[in-house]
C-alpha cells in the first residue's frame, strides 16, 4: 500500500488563529485524528517545534507545548471545526473542500 502523506497548511488568514496549522487525512495512520500546530506565530511552520493536538474525544495537546492562551484558542477552533476536520481525516472531503467549511475563531 502506498501512502500519500497529504498535508495542508492552514494559515492564520484562513483559521483566525495566530499560527499555522497542519491537517491531513488518515491515509493509513494508526493514530486517531490530530492536527499539528506551529509554536510560532505567522505563516511559518517548523515541524520540529510544532505541538500535536488530538481532536477526539476532546481537543488536547499530546506532544509539544502551547502557551495556555494558545492552547485555549486552538482547542476552541478545533471544537468549532470538528466535523469538517474529521471529514477530512476520514477522506470524505479533500483539503479544498475543508477550506470552504472552516469557521474562523
Amino acid at each position: 500500500m502506498m501512502l500519500s502523506f497529504e498535508m495542508a497548511n492552514l494559515y492564520p488568514a484562513s483559521t483566525g488563529l495566530p499560527m499555522t496549522v497542519w491537517v491531513s487525512p488518515r491515509d493509513g495512520a494508526r493514530h486517531d485524528a490530530l492536527v499539528r500546530v506551529s509554536a510560532v506565530y505567522g505563516r511559518s511552520m517548523d515541524i520540529g517545534i510544532a505541538a500535536v493536538v488530538r481532536i477526539r474525544p476532546s481537543p488536547h495537546v499530546i506532544h509539544g507545548h502551547l502557551t495556555p492562551a494558545d492552547r485555549s484558542v486552538v482547542e476552541n477552533w478545533i471544537r468549532r471545526n470538528e466535523t469538517a476536520l474529521l471529514d477530512h481525516w476520514d477522506g470524505k472531503i479533500d483539503a479544498a473542500q475543508l477550506a470552504t467549511r472552516l469557521v474562523k475563531v
